[in-house]
């Protein structure tokens, strides 16, 4: 039973949404009897779904909230929502837009948390693995382990890091309208500073831990990442494995992408040329196949080494695009501050190329068309991003951490597949650009091999799936 607050297509505001489906069909190809639970959101298309003759009362906020369940096959899988006017009555999913959540979201993912465990009872259902992800899930993991029926103790119960700087995090008093035992493990801080912390319950509570990307699991045992966890999660080390997020390889491929006109592959690259010629009118960038094209598609935020690049007169991305015959293009949204400041950039520079628009379309043709793709993160759970490029052949610059240490061969190796650099600084930045830059100046054949021994590299989901099952297999209960 995979639960988790997003999933795509029904629903979703980031990675999240992309792992809870695709695991979950990878682990049914794997021939396990898989369900998703996700709640149902204003915006989730159920009409395809059917509506359940089960039902249940959920006691939270100080009365009974009846819940409803929705159905559908769905790839190989059972999906079910979670239907409840919390959620669908709302239009988004965490909060109107990004910045503003919702002031109830610690009772919206209670309750989201107690129906799903409820929906196994009246399915007389009981799953050998609870799979939950990230904060919203985090009750979860107690909530079965203390159920008074123990209809759950022989399940195994998994939790999985997304993202730790999110943890869902409320005032302590809150706890009482969930109707919840206010525990140790539930809250952070002392004295009149504790709070209550769901993904912190989970890290207590769960019987195997897992993140995104093996260099992420040691990454946040260490103060630096660890969001003030990192001892809990050191005390946890031997229940704690990375496993690298894989991609949809069906929806990222060169050779028949359905938002691209043009398509080439590992033994006829091509197209590619044609599709960078394309993204540059596309985007307001001089036609210049000789130029390379450096691409970032990314939330514009300080994680992102946004700060970084932008800070300084003149900073890091100026001088990138002042001394060096290079292209940049900017495709993403987020700071207000930092969006002005790359918007007055590219009135200034003709080679850069700055987008505030979210579009998926625009995202393939970008990492079609583009000759190298910057990611330098502060942190970097797993990353997407660099797994698409390398599939389009295109080369990635990206800071040696979390899943961009696990994804990318550093060019200085035999099997090298893009370039990495240490340093969180603007300095660092230019550095690693302008390696990129020397290397596009060598010679052709160069840049070909590079980029065919990334599109060989295998990022299905089958491969982390295997993974999974061999995690699930380490504390079997029943």
């Amino acid at each position: 039973m995979m639960v988790s607050s997003e999933a795509v297509p029904f629903s979703k505001s980031g990675g999240l949404a992309d792992v809870a489906s695709s695991l979950s069909i990878a682990l049914s190809v794997l021939d396990n009897d898989v369900r998703l639970v996700i709640p149902n959101y204003g915006s989730t298309d159920d009409s395809l779904f059917t509506t359940l003759p089960q039902a249940t009362e959920i006691m939270i906020g100080g009365k009974f909230e009846k819940v409803r369940f929705k159905q559908l096959a769905y790839q190989g899988i059972t999906v079910y929502l979670i239907d409840h006017p919390w959620f669908s009555k709302r239009r988004g999913i965490y909060g109107d837009t990004s910045y503003t959540p919702y002031g109830d979201n610690l009772l919206r993912y209670t309750l989201f948390a107690k129906a799903s465990l409820a929906l196994c009872k009246e399915l007389d259902w009981v799953p050998q693995i609870l799979h939950c992800h990230d904060w919203t899930a985090g009750f979860l993991p107690s909530l079965a382990k203390e159920d008074s029926e123990n209809t759950f103790n022989k399940t195994t119960v998994v939790f999985t890091i997304h993202n730790l700087a999110y943890q869902g995090v409320y005032p302590r008093l809150d706890l009482l309208l969930t109707a919840l035992p206010i525990k140790a493990t539930s809250l952070e801080g002392k004295g009149v500073d504790q709070r209550a912390n769901m993904l912190k319950t989970a890290l207590e509570d769960a019987d195997l831990l897992t993140t995104v990307s093996p260099t992420y699991a040691r990454e946040i045992q260490q103060e630096e990442h660890g969001c003030g966890l990192h001892r809990l999660l050191k005390s946890r080390t031997k229940e704690l494995f990375g496993i690298l997020n894989g991609i949809d390889t069906e929806e990222w491929n060169p050779e028949n992408d359905r938002f691209l006109d043009t398509h080439f592959s590992i033994e006829d690259l091509g197209g590619k040329a044609v599709l960078k010629e394309k993204m540059q009118k596309r985007f307001g960038l001089p036609v210049a196949p000789k130029v390379p094209v450096i691409a970032m598609i990314s939330r514009i935020a300080d994680q992102k080494g946004f700060v970084e690049l932008c800070q300084g007169t003149p900073c890091a991305l100026e001088q990138i695009v002042t001394d060096f015959p290079v292209q940049i293009l900017i495709i993403g949204t987020g700071d207000k501050a930092l969006e002005e400041k790359l918007t007055m950039l590219a009135e200034l520079h003709d080679n850069l190329s700055v987008n505030l628009i979210f579009s998926n379309e625009a995202a393939h043709l970008v990492e079609a068309g583009s000759d190298f793709f910057l990611m330098p993160s502060r942190y970097e759970p797993c990353g997407l991003n660099q797994m698409y490029s390398l599939r389009y052949g295109t080369i990635p610059i990206a800071r040696r951490t979390g899943g961009l240490a696990d994804s990318i061969i550093d060019l200085t190796e035999d099997d090298g597949t893009g370039i990495l650099f240490e340093t969180m600084s603007g300095a660092a930045i230019y550095k690693a650009v302008e390696r990129a830059i020397n290397l596009y100046a060598s010679d052709s054949a160069t840049i070909s091999a590079i980029r065919k021994r990334g599109m060989a590299v295998d990022f299905s989901w089958i491969n982390s799936a295997e993974e999974y099952m061999n995690v699930y297999r380490h504390t079997q209960k029943g």
